[in-house]
């Protein structure tokens, strides 16, 4: 104990503040929401937990009657149903929050472990495999190889130290990024005005608790959306959408973290007409599920930013949404007629017929990448560049969903895209190698920066990063998901509302606290 308290006088005498977690101990590093008795029951849960996970539920899957043949697929997607569920696990017992990595693993548990191996089972998909089942066996292969490659990237990260200056050594002003208070106030009426643009131009409240359906047909209608090109409407939805969350959430964790704004009448009133108006543009009813978890994820981890109590039942629950809850919440969306109608006596036929088609669609992107090479980058392009209309750039690439869905002759082609798929179509195996990596080291890095901020010792109520982490962890299911060309638009709306209410002046985040 020595050491510590040495090390506790030395900050002390630096003059950098310690939170109050660390005071109360006498200088033991215990993180927010690490009592010890959650510590205890964490090691009470963890062997359930992980027998469930890696051994229990695979193996009730694999019990499940179908006419599904045990060959090189069914014994690579076990493997990799066990090592996402075993690395799943991993992130909920965890000492320290990976909130990106947590939502990470528990999609590639659930899209790409228990629900196709489920399929391969049962021997039915939700979309026809039009290749040979060798381009499912490869599919498989390279989820899995994309997987490593991730915790490597991951792990090359957690061996790279941040970079933490104390204040005597920062340069004048520098400092995280937080709101600018006048900007964030903009941001409040910038999001009011484009809501109401956006539900006035479909005709009305109303309409926001019908259906997706008549929410697009009211779209095309209103004359947003030109021939061939979905940019305006894009553009409609999401400036109607994102300022309005963003505003939410910042304003969420004022009240959250801050005793001032919780006595302030003029922040709980704008809090409150923010919470009002969300529950019309980002409704679960006439948005779709992916959304709307995203808006739920991060209004949670916002207004939870330090509770690892929360962090932990987010994941272990989301797998059971997931597969109980989620295949039958589709009540307002559109019809399956372009999905072909499954029988099946298995209690996870929802997992056969309804939403999990990632890993198929992978396997039938193989099978067009075969028949018409990689494109080089072409497709990732497009996605980033989304905002530019087709009637400027006639060539512009189309979802990679649709354009395999296309090829294989669907009518409905509202198809998945898995990142894998992204990677795969433009550069190979080789794409999704290096893309995964890329992808583990980032999102390992931000985890780290993302604990930092949500600590009592952080930049404040106004902490970007403490709103842009949860924001991308829901937005993670979209982007994992796919197709990219759709999921980019979204994105790079709150990237840019957060770029310009964001500053880095040091005094201007010490009067926020």
């Amino acid at each position: 104990m020595t050491s510590v308290h040495t090390s506790a006088q030395e900050q002390a005498a630096r003059g950098v503040a310690r939170p109050e977690w660390a005071r109360a101990r006498g200088g033991v590093p215990e993180p927010p929401g690490q009592p010890i008795a959650w510590s205890m029951l964490s090691r009470a849960l963890s062997v359930p937990l992980i027998l469930g996970l890696v051994c229990f539920l695979p193996a009730v899957i694999a019990a499940q009657p179908g006419s599904g043949v045990r060959d090189t697929a069914y014994w690579l997607q076990l493997v990799l149903t066990c090592y996402a569920g075993a690395r799943l696990a991993t992130m909920i017992l965890s000492t320290r929050r990976r909130l990106l990595q947590g939502v990470f693993w528990m999609f590639v548990y659930i899209a790409m472990g228990v629900a196709p191996f489920a399929q391969v089972v049962i021997g039915q998909t939700p979309t026809p495999m039009v290749g040979p089942r060798q381009d499912l066996v490869t599919a498989i292969a390279m989820v899995l190889v994309g997987c490593a490659a991730f915790d490597l990237g991951a792990l090359l990260a957690s061996r790279r130290p941040l970079r933490r200056r104390t204040p005597s050594t920062r340069s004048p002003g520098a400092g995280p990024a937080v709101a600018h208070p006048l900007r964030l106030r903009l941001l409040v009426l910038l999001a009011f005005a484009a809501s109401a643009f956006y539900v006035m131009k479909l005709g009305g409240p109303s309409v926001f608790f019908s259906s997706r359906q008549e929410i697009n047909e009211t779209v095309a209608a209103s004359g947003v959306v030109s021939e061939g090109s979905n940019v305006g409407s894009a553009f409609v939805k999401g400036f109607g959408q994102v300022p309005a969350l963003l505003a939410l959430l910042f304003y969420t964790r004022r009240l959250a973290t801050s005793y001032r704004a919780r006595r302030s009448p003029s922040t709980v009133l704008v809090w409150v007409a923010l919470v009002a108006l969300n529950l019309v543009v980002n409704n679960p009813v006439s948005n779709a599920r992916y959304w709307f978890l995203t808006v739920l994820m991060a209004f949670v981890f916002t207004a939870f930013p330090s509770s690892a109590a929360i962090y932990r039942i987010v994941l272990a629950t989301g797998v059971v949404g997931a597969l109980v809850v989620f295949p039958y919440a589709d009540k307002f969306r559109y019809d399956d007629a372009g999905q072909r109608p499954a029988q099946s006596a298995s209690v996870f036929e929802p997992l056969v017929t309804k939403d999990y088609d990632q890993m198929v669609m992978f396997a039938n992107s193989i099978s067009w990448v075969d028949t018409r090479g990689h494109t080089y980058g072409r497709q990732l392009t497009g996605s980033a560049l989304f905002f530019v209309p087709r009637a400027v750039w006639s060539g512009k690439p189309e979802d990679t969903g649709v354009r395999v869905g296309q090829w294989m002759g669907l009518r409905m082609t509202n198809l998945s895209a898995p990142l894998w798929t992204e990677f795969w179509v433009d550069f190979g195996a080789s794409g999704v190698i290096g893309g995964l990596a890329l992808i583990g080291y980032a999102v390992a890095r931000t985890d780290r920066r993302y604990a930092l901020a949500v600590t009592r010792a952080g930049p404040g109520p106004g902490s970007v990063l403490a709103i842009a982490a949860p924001l991308i962890a829901g937005y993670t299911f979209i982007l994992l998901r796919g197709p990219l060309l759709q999921a980019a638009g979204k994105l790079a709306i709150a990237a840019l509302c957060l770029l310009l209410i964001s500053t880095f002046k040091e005094q201007r985040a010490a009067r926020r606290r």
